[in-house]
């Protein structure tokens, strides 16, 4: 709802309002030059005032406008037109602009409104002369021990990730390529073999079992007869003594209940009225006695009221007295001073302890990096541009000689002797098939090949009896034809 109407407003507002500077707005001059930024920062400051009536007049209280994180105008823009900031999702800041409110006309704030309050904060504490006192010497020491653990560390990292490389490399090359190989091309493989084998030797006889032995028996031999048995013989059974069992449930529950109510006026003459009669002229007059009885020993508890209870109360108020004292004097003598202890000096200490490790821990990582890059300095003048010109200038025109002079003849002269053999092969296996046939037509008989070993017999298209023409005199197949291009007669061949 709310983004229909954002797109609602935002086309009334496009038709219907012009968001171009007038007159007034440019210095009083028609025609008034304005800079194109100041343009569109007009444009952007009119289209929330110019969105936010209608928003109201379709009962919105507020409306969202999102914006960049980076877009430092829009922002200015949006909290201008009394914009509220409530978080930032992925990158968008999410504003929120009332509609409605005190001081507000046409969507413009005249009054000013309360910010909402900050969040409380924690008033930094001072520092203490013992802090500042041991900051910087602890700032040296721990620097002075650090930077040698840190650069031992960073060696370490940077000899361990090297290791770790070439460890990984060497078990790509020696390890995992062989085994990806012999995966893909032996195990599968075999797997997929002996899968064949095993669905066809060890599932297809018990599938074909079921199917065609097992299903066939238990359907026509056990379910079909138990389904007749049940339908014939069962059924009519079942609801026989269905209707026996009813008439002898009704027989027997009539009986039932004769023989309950019997028993139930038995009952209520043979011990209900003795025990109403026992409990109204015996147990209530013995209760109200023992009542009586009761209520004169309770008033001998007066004493335990007014005298044994005050009395205890005095010794209660008395102990807990004495104990407070006891926990001020252990408080004041012992626990503050310990207090004191602990936030003024230990508290300090280790903070400042602490903050001396991470600080001399990120100098100490500078320093590493320091000389990290000066020894790649010194590896690259010293080591890797000579090794790099000797490359460029020896290796590799030498390279390209021996590849140029001595690889590449060699290369043409061993492909030209394959090529050479491989054709010797093909003749001399050609020779001994055709060899192999005479031999076969020479002992069994058969037609005799007239084409040439090793060549396929030419297709040859079949002539057909020529088209009849005007100069023709016949139409037999053996006449030649007339021309007919040429009026002059003859053949075309004899003419060139």
């Amino acid at each position: 709802m709310v983004v229909r109407g954002r797109r609602h407003l935002l086309g009334r507002v496009g038709s219907r309002h012009r968001l171009t500077p007038r007159p007034r707005e440019t210095g009083g001059r028609v025609g008034h030059a304005v800079r194109p930024g100041a343009r569109r920062q007009g444009y952007a400051a009119a289209m929330p005032r110019a969105c936010l009536p209608y928003a109201r007049e379709h009962g919105m209280e507020s409306v969202p406008l999102p914006c960049d994180r980076d877009n430092t105008g829009r922002r200015k823009v949006i909290e201008a037109n009394g914009g509220v900031l409530e978080d930032e999702r992925e990158g968008m800041l999410r504003f929120w602009i009332r509609t409605a409110g005190r001081g507000v006309f046409m969507g413009m704030d005249f009054e000013k409104r309360p910010q909402p309050p900050a969040p409380l904060r924690e008033a930094p504490q001072a520092e203490g002369c013992l802090t500042a006192v041991v900051r910087i010497p602890v700032r040296i020491v721990v620097l002075v021990l650090v930077v040698p653990v840190r650069m031992v560390w960073d060696l370490l990292a940077v000899c361990g990730k090297a290791v770790g490389r070439a460890l990984a490399a060497v078990f790509r090359l020696l390890v995992a390529a062989p085994l990806v190989w012999l995966y893909g091309n032996l195990l599968v493989p075999v797997a997929k073999a002996l899968g064949y084998v095993a669905h066809a030797v060890l599932i297809m006889p018990w599938v074909l079992l079921w199917k065609y032995v097992l299903v066939p028996v238990v359907r026509y031999g056990i379910v079909v007869p138990a389904v007749w048995l049940y339908r014939r013989v069962l059924t009519p059974a079942g609801r026989g003594l269905a209707w026996l069992g009813r008439t002898v449930g009704h027989a027997v529950a009539a009986a039932a209940r004769a023989v309950g109510a019997a028993v139930a006026w038995v009952a209520r003459m043979l011990a209900v009225v003795p025990l109403v009669w026992l409990y109204t002229y015996v147990l209530t007059p013995v209760g109200r006695g023992l009542s009586w009885l009761g209520r004169t020993v309770l008033e001998s508890v007066a004493l335990w009221e007014y005298v044994l209870v005050p009395s205890a109360r005095g010794v209660v108020w008395l102990a807990a007295g004495l104990w407070r004292a006891v926990a001020w004097c252990v408080t004041t003598v012992l626990v503050a001073p310990l207090v004191w202890l602990w936030r003024a000096v230990l508290v300090p200490v280790g903070r400042e302890t602490a903050a001396a490790f991470g600080h001399a821990w990120r100098i100490a990582g500078y320093v590493s990096r320091a000389v990290g890059r000066a020894l790649k300095w010194l590896g690259r003048n010293l080591v890797g541009r000579p090794v790099r010109w000797v490359w460029l200038s020896v290796c590799t025109p030498v390279g390209h000689w021996v590849r140029d002079t001595l690889w590449a003849p060699v290369r043409r002269a061993a492909v030209e002797a394959g090529r050479a053999a491989r054709e010797a092969l093909r003749s001399a296996r050609e020779a001994v098939r055709q060899a192999r046939r005479d031999a076969w037509r020479a002992l069994v008989g058969g037609p005799a090949d007239t084409r040439p070993a090793g060549r396929m017999a030419e297709a040859v298209e079949p002539v057909g009896a020529p088209a009849r023409t005007l100069g023709s005199k016949t139409t037999a197949p053996s006449a030649a034809p007339a021309s007919e291009t040429s009026l002059l007669g003859g053949n075309p061949a004899e003419r060139g």
